[in-house]
């Protein structure tokens, strides 16, 4: 029995345009329809994941910023609230100003995204994102205990090693800097053990490193077909791309294990 279904947003459910693709938004509705449970599991922050939870009919908690925080979108309510540790942003700022050439900083704290540049890089990505990136005037104004995560955009990206920290690639270009413990697979055991829901009962699907984790922990991890060439050779089934419905792959997957017409 697959109760849940959880979902990786871009290069999974949402498509290069970034727009849904219609055939894996409607098979979602139908799975939710018949009784079933959908999450979205990404690395988008509330106001950026918003208008596809929206889409869908959400109403239960969704997986943000990779699994630092977990968050009901229809009423606000937070459950999981994780944050860089003090010594760990300091760290990171001491990097910023030795970043290769075409690297780029964005942190998130308070709800809000911030960058001190304007490279084109930085424009393309919170154009995608659907937000503003807000300029802190210098980083030591962020709080230190409030930065909920730092990503590094650009080529060629670092390989940091800082104490209370894990990293994760979301894109080739992207490089996630978040609290240790914030994967989007400890955020889903976190809401699954909630709820009583044991993890063979859930499928989870996507398309980058930043998804193995939730793959491997559900009874039914898939890979999107164009996806990750690691996320592929990891999952227990590779479903077609993201245009042609990766997701509505794996909800057929999910209404035969159930027996489901």
């Amino acid at each position: 029995m697959i109760r849940w279904i959880v979902t990786d947003l871009d290069g999974t459910l949402v498509g290069r345009d970034l727009a849904m693709v219609p055939a894996s938004r409607d098979a979602l509705r139908r799975f939710r329809a018949a009784g079933g449970q959908v999450v979205i599991a990404t690395g988008r922050m509330e106001r950026s994941a918003l208008r596809y939870y929206e889409e869908l009919g959400l109403d239960g908690p969704a997986i943000l910023y990779n699994g630092a925080r977990t968050v009901n979108l229809a009423t606000g309510s937070v459950g999981r609230s994780c944050s860089l540790p003090p010594e760990a942003w300091k760290t990171l700022l001491a990097m910023f100003d030795d970043l290769p050439d075409g690297v780029h900083p964005v942190a998130f704290s308070g709800g809000e995204a911030y960058a001190v540049e304007r490279a084109p890089a930085l424009r393309d990505y919170a154009r995608r994102d659907g937000i503003t990136l807000r300029d802190p005037g210098d980083w030591t104004a962020l709080p230190a205990g409030d930065v909920t995560k730092c990503m590094l955009i650009g080529d060629p990206l670092p390989d940091p090693d800082i104490p209370g920290t894990v990293t994760t690639r979301s894109e080739a270009t992207y490089l996630e800097i978040l609290p240790e413990g914030a994967t989007k697979g400890s955020a889903l055991r976190e809401l699954a053990a909630a709820a009583g829901v044991p993890p063979r009962e859930i499928a989870a699907v996507g398309d980058n490193p930043n998804d193995l984790d939730m793959i491997e922990l559900a009874g039914l991890g898939a890979a999107v077909g164009d996806g990750h060439p690691t996320v592929r050779a990891a999952a227990d089934v590779v479903v077609r791309a993201c245009a042609d419905g990766a997701v509505a792959h794996v909800v057929e997957l999910a209404c035969q294990a159930n027996g489901w017409s």
